[in-house]
């Protein structure tokens, strides 16, 4: 049992033992004797813990209310005493319960992790720890088990739920060479697959590692509501004073302080913010901790790598121009044909672009390809070339908007493709709802050249470009934004984006399959492959700081109000201590409005 559970139960133990000596034995003086002592006890040993905090560099607000706990004994108050020691223990007893439930669905990552993985070896199935599980390993995906390690489909159609890791409800469909993530669930058909990784290094533990993350740092507007403590304070002992003062009654110290409630302080802040990421979770998005959600609710400046990110990251034929009279069916057969024997990321684009136009491919012979230049080979008797520039010809060849591949025949320039990325069908309504959000200054940060950016900047509805930026470019450029522009959030999805997701305010990344490195720098990972949830972060994290300020300055007016009733001696103090669990209770609840979609 741990501290806070053991106050609370000693605290009604006193309740009960002193509730029989007076109403039961007919016996006051014993139960004030009871709750006075054994009272101040606990309080004294809750003041200690106090001293601890306030070593530490915290205010400790829990001064008001064992303040009110020693005055409310001291005048004879002690049943009222008593609700204030009942308020304070079970109040840290419902914070832990209200931070739990808070966390539930981030907790789900932690409690489904995969341990066990079957398996198969020299045709029999034998049950190993995940951890022993080696990279090349046959294993056999069981009817509604959980995906150990990451790998490839070699036998068997099936679906798998991955809405734990991407937050998708719909069934993905996999098949042989499919990949598949671990932590996926597969449904009523058994598949066999090849691990690609071990466990340490499979999705699902990268995931893991970084709800822990969230788990264990505080957010900075937290430690802000402990400076709501030292004015609160001061106002609480002040309207006490000035009541007693008035009245010459010390009976109005206990009256006052008795409905000066820090729960609103204690919890309101935290709770909301751990409400918060429990709301980022449950909508594919993992924010590593409640700072983050500060500075990305109140960002000023955005800025996105393009490829990958505002694009797919995937090429396809933007325009194909045939050159010197060349036949264009022609040329199209004789680069496919030669781009078939191409490991280039570039050479399925053109071959799928030929195939898709109906045209049949040719057997090409003595293939080569030379790194960074191009592939040649020979059709029909003919040289083909495909490739850079200056590769497939010495004639002066034509600029293109995207990444240009060209042709030659036999030395002759014969034609040039112009392959883009795709934009994703999200982006533009991305920007205009970040627009909407009042941000303003809104940029794109890519290494592709100058036309290419701009391009696709304008389709998005972007203004601001930096294109040809190599990834100590996209620091420089984050560095430099004034303090005017900040805080700045990026948003990137590879490597090359890792510093700047490092350096900026908050970092984003997108994607996080394949996107280790990215993830690791950033404050927030978007597990699905979709740039609607940049939208989404942003308002949750607005909503978020809205509730944990609303929340704390609701049971602060509150508990000042009753301050200022409890001064003219309209509240008795056994009603106040009743009325303080009443203002914990409205904050808690406005606090963990946080967790809701419907805001």
């Amino acid at each position: 049992m741990n501290s806070d559970k053991l106050k609370l139960y000693s605290t009604l133990t006193i309740g009960v033992v002193a509730f029989v000596f007076e109403f039961l034995l007919k016996e006051p003086l014993w139960s004030q004797v009871i709750i006075s002592v054994l009272g101040l006890i606990l309080a004294l040993i809750m003041f200690v813990d106090m001293i601890k905090v306030l070593r530490s560099g915290n205010f400790g607000v829990d001064l008001l209310a064992i303040t009110a706990i020693a005055a409310t004994i001291l005048l004879g108050q002690y049943w009222a005493g008593w609700i204030v020691l009942l308020m304070l223990t079970g109040g840290d007893t419902l914070e832990e319960y209200a931070a739990n439930k808070a966390k539930s669905e981030l907790k789900t990552l932690l409690d489904n992790t995969p341990s066990k993985a079957h398996l198969m070896i020299d045709g029999v199935v034998k049950d190993r720890d995940i951890d022993d599980v080696k990279v090349g390993d046959i294993l056999l995906i069981r009817p509604k088990e959980q995906v150990p390690v990451d790998g490839i489909v070699i036998e068997g159609e099936s679906n798998v739920d991955e809405s734990s890791l991407t937050g998708e409800s719909v069934p993905i469909n996999i098949s042989k060479d499919s990949h598949v993530m671990s932590g996926s669930i597969n449904s009523e058909v058994p598949f066999k697959m090849k691990a690609e990784k071990i466990a340490a290094d499979s999705e699902y533990q990268a995931i893991v590692r970084l709800v822990k993350e969230s788990a264990t740092n505080p957010a900075r507007f937290v430690r802000l509501a402990d400076k709501y403590a030292v004015p609160f304070t001061l106002i609480a002992y002040v309207i006490a004073a000035i009541a007693w003062y008035i009245s010459k009654d010390p009976i109005r110290i206990a009256q006052v302080l008795v409905v000066a409630s820090p729960c609103p302080l204690i919890l309101a802040a935290p709770i909301a913010f751990v409400s918060g990421m429990s709301r980022t979770s449950r909508n594919g998005i993992i924010v590593k901790s409640g700072t983050a959600l500060e500075k990305i609710s109140s960002a000023k400046s955005i800025a996105f790598d393009k490829t990958g990110t505002i694009t797919k990251g995937k090429l396809v034929v933007d325009n194909f121009a045939v050159k010197n009279n060349f036949d264009e069916d022609e040329v199209l057969i004789y680069a496919a044909s030669i781009e078939q024997s191409s490991s280039h990321v570039m050479a399925q684009v053109i071959v799928d672009f030929a195939v898709d136009k109906g045209l049949k491919l040719k057997n090409a012979e003595n293939v080569k390809e030379i790194t960074a230049q191009g592939i040649v080979g020979v059709i029909d008797g003919l040289e083909i070339r495909v490739g850079q520039e200056d590769f497939i010809t010495n004639e002066s060849v034509n600029e293109v908007s995207g990444s240009g591949v060209y042709v030659s025949i036999d030395g002759k320039y014969a034609g040039v493709y112009s392959l883009l990325d795709q934009i994703r069908p999200e982006s533009k309504a991305t920007i205009q709802r970040l627009k909407d959000f009042d941000i303003k200054n809104i940029m794109m940060i890519s290494g592709d050249k100058k036309e290419a950016t701009e391009s696709v900047a304008s389709e998005v509805g972007i203004t601001q470009t930096y294109p040809t930026s190599l990834p100590a470019d996209k620091v420089k450029i984050i560095q430099s934004l004034h303090k005017d522009y900040r805080p700045v959030i990026m948003i990137g999805d590879g490597v090359n984006d890792a510093p700047a997701l490092a350096l900026a305010d908050a970092g984003i990344a997108m994607g996080y399959k394949g996107a280790n490195a990215a993830s690791e720098s950033a404050d927030a990972v978007i597990l699905k492959d979709d740039l609607s949830k940049v939208g989404d972060v942003v308002k949750i994290s607005r909503d978020t700081l809205k509730i944990a300020r609303e929340a704390v300055l609701i049971g602060i007016f509150i508990c000042i109000i009753l301050m200022i009733i409890a001064g003219f001696g309209l509240i008795p103090t056994i009603i106040g201590a009743m009325l303080q669990e009443v203002v914990d209770t409205v904050t808690i609840l406005y606090a963990l409005r946080a967790r809701s979609d419907k805001l």
